[in-house]
């Protein structure tokens, strides 16, 4: 799978810094390379990223190479994606979500300025 500069690829080594300490809010999405499902949720992120760049933080988790953390997070079903600020998980939704949804979710999970 090829990431998308504002989409960061993120492990188990690197969760910590990328996720829990980053000043800015964070959506973590819980993928796998083949899964269909996930597959086509990333133009959605994508574009997301991008419109949102400089205020949410999105980050990519594959659950066959990072299993220690998908296993803290109770990942069971892919795609999930889990929303944390400051280190703290707001909320999560399990499925494909479209582009108009997924601004709904961001709006519910995070105050935006």
């Amino acid at each position: 799978m090829t990431t998308e500069p504002n989409l960061i690829v993120v492990t188990d080594e690197t969760f910590e810094t990328e996720v829990i300490r980053s000043p800015l809010p964070v959506v973590v999405d819980f993928y796998a390379d083949w899964c269909a499902p996930c597959r086509s949720a990333d133009p959605v992120l994508q574009e997301l990223s991008e419109a949102l760049l400089g205020r949410v933080k999105f980050t990519k988790v594959n659950v066959d190479e990072s299993g220690h953390v998908t296993r803290s997070y109770g990942i069971h079903s892919i795609p999930t994606y889990v929303f944390l600020d400051r280190g703290r998980e707001k909320g999560r939704e399990v499925g494909p979500v479209g582009p108009t949804e997924f601004r709904t979710i961001l709006k519910r999970y995070f105050a935006f300025a």
